[in-house]
């Protein structure tokens, strides 16, 4: 859904990204802090704006941008890059419709020859110090073979990449000069939602284009596994291919943000834009124009959020938030220190968790080596585990990708079995270890046969799913779901919370109770 490169790119529906917004939740104006109002009843009454002019803008407003284009667009850049790409292979060429892919075709491009071709991006960035530090994003510069850069006043230079961050999206690029005009990163205050935005960048390719609009919302989360550290500020300030990398600026011209994506159903701009709060921004690339390794913490858990289902399946009290935990990682720091799938993380190092994205981010800004102290429920009970954090795998998205793109075995006939809720159940023998192609450490109870009808068909229960826990219990035998079953009945809860082992990893499911008749 994520699409990256062509800086902006687009999914026919979907977030295409498409400026780099420098991430910062700190930043905010004048007036940004300023106590409420006091909340009143009855009718609400309009500001009328200044005396006697009823649609003259509020104080605030500028009658025009053109005051802060003017200052801030020197230090706004066009990124133009080479990238090495692969062509198609198998190509034959058609009468009236090209070059078209066949299989089997003889490949056109013969045995032992180079066939890789030049492809050509452009992207957005801005000068952020006198000696020529470029922020820009990473997909804009992202196995770039040649970087160049072209300024207001039409020079053209070369740079050269100085580190770059994936998973914030951020990189910072270089060119050889001195006295460049530059901006500021904002990261003490924070923009409010309604605050006017300004978003100068290279969209299509042309260059020192200004676009203006307010700050839609904040915090947002746009989903995947691509930016799991960043709460993007979202802007309706037109953005589109090329403005990636671009600034977005406050009307003071400071850089609150670095856009990077827009969600849109044909690929352009419909006022739905997403940047990189200054403060994540500054904090990253500096780090990069240092030289520094950008390094995370890791624990080696899969998690999810704590939802109402799983909470009430759980008997946990109302209003309990936290990071469910999914699965464990043999022998990451995680497993070292006794995690278990089934914990609900509540807390970490003090700080209250109330979801898997703050856990995530949490684990993130820790320094590898770090103590972390995590509180979590444990079927019902609170404790607190102690964990020596990881450095994260550079490579962790690709490889859960690779995971997730496991397919399950074919299913076999069914064998015997005990039947809990529309299930056939029955402990792992070597046999069924063998028949589901079960790894030595999987543990629980298999399932062989699903009901259709039953609410577990109707779930897609499969044969040769294991069910590992049943309400954040262990299981291993079938009279130990059966009594996490019966327990669940008797404090009248809606379900049942399972955690399955399926092919592509531990997955929790609420399976609920069928209805008396």
């Amino acid at each position: 859904m994520l699409k990256r490169k062509e800086f902006i790119l687009g999914a026919a529906v979907g977030l295409t990204f498409a400026a780099a917004a420098t991430a910062g939740g700190v930043i905010s104006w004048p007036g940004a802090h300023a106590a409420p109002a006091a909340a009143q009843a009855g009718r609400l009454v309009p500001s009328a704006g200044a005396a006697g002019l009823a649609f003259a803008p509020p104080q605030g407003a500028p009658l025009s941008f053109a005051d802060i284009f003017q200052q801030v667009a020197p230090a706004v850049v066009q990124i133009d890059v080479k990238t090495r790409v692969q062509r198609p292979r198998n190509l034959i060429q058609i009468p009236g419709l090209g070059a078209v892919p066949v299989p089997g075709a003889p490949d056109s491009s013969g045995d032992g020859e180079d066939n890789s071709t030049t492809a050509l991006g452009a992207g957005s960035g801005f000068l952020i110090s006198a000696d020529g530090f470029i922020v820009t994003n990473n997909h804009v510069v992202e196995n770039a073979e040649e970087i160049n850069v072209k300024f207001s006043d039409g020079r053209e230079l070369k740079a050269r990449l100085i580190g770059r961050d994936p998973l914030t999206d951020l990189a910072v690029i270089k060119v050889e000069g001195s006295a460049f005009p530059f901006v500021s990163f904002e990261d003490k205050a924070e923009p409010r939602v309604g605050d006017w935005v300004i978003a100068v960048g290279n969209p299509f390719g042309l260059g020192g284009t200004a676009t203006a609009g307010i700050v839609s919302a904040k915090a947002r989360d746009i989903g995947g596994n691509e930016n799991p550290y960043t709460d993007f500020i979202q802007i309706d300030a037109a953005i589109n291919r090329g403005n990636s990398g671009g600034p977005t600026f406050d009307i003071y011209g400071r850089v609150i943000g670095v856009n990077t994506a827009i969600f849109s159903p044909t690929g352009g701009s419909v006022g739905i834009g997403f940047a990189i709060p200054a403060g994540i921004a500054k904090e990253t690339t500096d780090r990069l124009m240092r030289g520094e390794k950008i390094e995370r913490g890791y624990l080696g858990v899969t998690i999810g959020n704590l939802t109402n289902e799983y909470r009430e399946s759980l008997g946990l009290p109302e209003g309990t938030k936290g990071a469910y935990i999914t699965d464990v990682t043999a022998g990451a720091p995680g497993d070292q220190g006794g995690l278990q799938a089934g914990d609900v993380v509540v807390s970490l190092n003090g700080r209250a968790i109330e979801g898997s994205n703050e856990l995530t981010r949490a684990v993130g800004a820790v320094k590898p080596g770090e103590t972390l102290r995590l509180e979590l429920l444990r079927e019902g009970r609170r404790q607190t585990i102690t964990v020596r954090a990881g450095t994260r795998p550079a490579n962790l998205g690709a490889a859960e990708a690779e995971a997730g793109d496991e397919t399950a075995p074919d299913a076999p006939a069914a064998v015997a079995g005990e039947k809990v809720e529309g299930l056939t159940v029955a402990p792992i023998s070597a046999a069924l270890r063998s028949r589901y192609d079960l790894a030595e450490t999987v543990r629980g109870v298999v399932v062989t046969a699903v009901e259709a009808r039953s609410e577990a068909g109707r779930l897609r229960f499969q044969p040769g799913m294991v069910i590992v826990q049943a309400n954040g219990r262990n299981v291993s035998t079938v009279r130990e779901l059966r009594d996490a079953v019966e327990a669940a009945r008797s404090a009248n809860r809606p379900g049942v919370l399972l955690l399955v082992r399926t092919s592509a990893g531990n997955a929790p499911i609420v399976l609920p109770f069928a209805k008396s008749e």
